[in-house]
């Protein structure tokens, strides 16, 4: 069974740059750390959804690219999953992963798609509400109509599930939504180059 790891770009993903960093820069440079994050998985094919233009020159080549319009919560999600399904028809199980988490450990991913054998979603929360990333079985649920930044994203999908199992839940991470949030980056955990050097440049 083939699975996806799709890293979610969006023009937020850049709302963290500290003064006098190139919010433009900042989000390419922290987009293209969890893409590599999400390229070093193992039995797992990358992928990058995106409603940035451009945002395809940080992949590998044959990388699927995933455009969508310009949506928010649960629409941005559904059409996330459902570009998934059209780009990699094979596919079984995917997880979307918020561009703004370059540090996250590849074993909180690994985490979640074990837990699809159990459940139909699978959810990284994020420190400070929201989910860092989201995992489905594929087609996506019907019933799973919550965005990565609703407040209390496991509690949500829960009381829509149709039973309370069908929602699991991992380890939390945290996300790179603020300036303030850039003392949660972890300097003694490898990667997260790209976003490393251009906050030290």
């Amino acid at each position: 069974m083939q699975r996806i790891a799709a890293v979610l770009v969006t023009p937020s993903t850049g709302q963290a740059a500290p003064p006098g960093v190139d919010p433009g820069a900042f989000l390419r440079a922290v987009a293209e750390d969890t893409y590599e994050i999400a390229a070093g998985l193992e039995l797992v094919t990358p992928a990058v959804v995106s409603s940035v233009p451009g945002i395809e020159d940080i992949t590998w080549p044959g990388t699927p690219v995933v455009s969508v319009p310009p949506l928010d919560g649960a629409d941005l999600v559904r059409a996330a999953f459902e570009g998934i399904a059209k780009v990699a028809p094979e596919a079984g199980e995917a997880v979307l992963i918020s561009a703004d988490a370059p540090d996250l450990p590849s074993l909180l991913i690994g985490k979640l798609f074990r837990a699809l054998g159990r459940a139909q979603v699978s959810v990284c929360p994020a420190h400070g509400g929201g989910a860092v990333a989201l995992a489905a079985r594929l087609p996506y649920p019907e019933w799973a109509d919550r965005g990565m930044d609703a407040p209390d994203v496991v509690t949500a999908l829960r009381a829509a599930a149709p039973e309370r199992r069908a929602v699991a839940t991992g380890p939390g991470w945290h996300r790179l939504r603020h300036p303030g949030d850039l003392s949660l980056l972890d300097p003694g955990l490898e990667g997260w180059e790209n976003t490393r050097e251009l906050l030290s440049g």
